[in-house]
């Protein structure tokens, strides 16, 4: 079936890339390497990909007001909450063999309705962001090395090798539409990776059930019935290209008896090495397969480019989506569908397309706690993606244009995380982006962890 992408999104994101390798292939050309690349270099053969650095802890909440016009049921709403309320720790042992990482999320506490986001969906959820569960992330990794070949082992519960980046770790407070496009997180998990120089290959065996509320526990029994492969290129610093696929067996049915989905998904990502200018463009394509019939059901698509530029301590950013959404039955509370679904059908498909620009304040200190001040709008359209759809946003929403805008202030104890969502080798060696508060202050404050 041919790609739908959003051709001006996608124009600007080549132009984006484009010039951002060709300053990427000055800098890798002409100027000294990395604080890390140089400790590496120190350490000699015994140096590998990950095993940098002893622990680094932080903890960070989000208090944030949202207002949407003509958000579900054709109301306006204004609601204030905790959002990302979570304490992250990273660490090494045994020399750099070993390492754990943890993620507790508060945010079934600070936001049981979820958080108020047109367009969003997943795990029950629609027009809010579903809390994520209290066990976020628990996560062992073994790393060794054979000559110029790193490899690792991951065990538990967090993120499988599929997709970009989890957004939490990027420069915008609200998540984007295709967050369950794009990612597959919250699984209890195996993974082996290999790094040869730029080239990293992961793969995984995984459960494929999502959780159904903030304190589900994985489904061991399923552990096994879903796999992924990623493969990552870094061909120049700062550059990163991926691709992946993932067979991912009835996610949203606990049993197993659901529609299960074959994910595909394609990206190229660039961060220059003070985390000043970061981009990413990439394209997800989830079908649905009915396995009773091993025939395709529905498919959904997504496109998204996303770039921050940080100018002294101000920074901006601007995201453009258009994803495709699964529209379910909705219960009485028009933001939640019933989980396990009651059937396999769906009442359409509605194409959502955004614009989202957001503006990063200089950050106040109190002590060890660093805030720094936000605001995001954010300007949806919505219509259905085929005619014969029973479900008719403009309706439901009464526009087929609402708007969306936030302000918060992104709170923080700790350096932030470079990265979310990959483990051992296949974690490239990357600064914070620092549209999401990561100051030159914090980032020495990382490099000191």
């Amino acid at each position: 079936m041919p790609m739908r992408f959003v051709p001006s999104a996608m124009l600007a994101a080549g132009l984006l890339l484009a010039a951002a390798t060709s300053r990427a292939r000055a800098q890798h050309e002409g100027h000294a390497p990395s604080d890390t690349a140089m400790r590496e270099m120190a350490m000699g053969d015994s140096a590998m990909p990950g095993m940098h650095g002893a622990w680094h802890l932080m903890a960070q909440a989000i208090p944030v007001v949202t207002h949407v016009t003509h958000g579900a049921g054709s109301t306006d709403l204004t609601e204030g909450y905790l959002a990302q309320a979570a304490a992250m720790a990273r660490g090494s042992l045994i020399g750099g063999h070993l390492q754990l990482a943890g993620t507790f999320n508060a945010e079934g506490l600070t936001m049981k309705r979820g958080e108020l986001s047109t367009g969003a969906f997943g795990e029950g959820y629609v027009d809010r962001r579903h809390p994520h569960t209290y066990l976020h992330e628990i996560v062992a990794t073994g790393l060794g090395r054979l000559r110029a070949l790193s490899y690792s082992a991951s065990v538990g519960r967090g993120f499988v090798p599929f997709g970009t980046d989890d957004p939490m770790m990027r420069p915008f407070e609200k998540y984007p539409i295709n967050h369950h496009l794009a990612q597959l997180l919250e699984r209890p998990m195996a993974i082996g990776a290999v790094r040869w120089r730029g080239a990293i290959v992961e793969g995984s065996t995984f459960a494929g059930d999502e959780p159904t509320s903030p304190s589900s526990s994985p489904h061991l029994r399923r552990f096994g019935d879903s796999w992924s492969v990623r493969g990552t290129v870094l061909p120049l610093r700062g550059v990163e290209l991926q691709g992946s696929y993932a067979r991912v067996a009835s996610p949203e049915e606990p049993r197993g008896f659901g529609l299960d989905q074959r994910k595909r998904s394609v990206s190229g990502r660039y961060l220059s090495p003070d985390g000043a200018r970061y981009l990413l463009a990439e394209w997800e394509r989830t079908v649905e397969i009915d396995p009773a019939r091993d025939a395709e059901a529905f498919a959904y698509e997504s496109a998204l480019a996303e770039g921050a530029l940080s100018i002294g301590p101000v920074s901006v950013a601007l995201r453009v989506e258009q994803t495709d959404r699964p529209e379910e039955e909705r219960l009485a509370d028009p933001f939640r569908t019933p989980r396990p679904a009651t059937d396999l059908a769906i009442a359409g498909i509605t194409q959502w397309r955004s614009v989202t620009a957001a503006v990063t304040l200089p950050g106040a200190t109190l002590g060890p706690v660093r805030g720094y001040p936000f605001v995001e709008v954010e300007r949806l359209t919505a219509r259905k993606r085929v005619a014969t759809s029973v479900f008719d946003p403009r309706q439901f929403y009464g526009s087929d244009a609402p708007w969306m805008a936030s302000v918060g202030v992104r709170v923080r104890l700790g350096a932030a995380h470079a990265r979310m969502g990959r483990y051992g080798v296949a974690l490239p060696d990357d600064a914070p982006i620092r549209a999401l508060g990561a100051d030159r202050g914090g980032m020495a404050a990382m490099d000191h962890h």
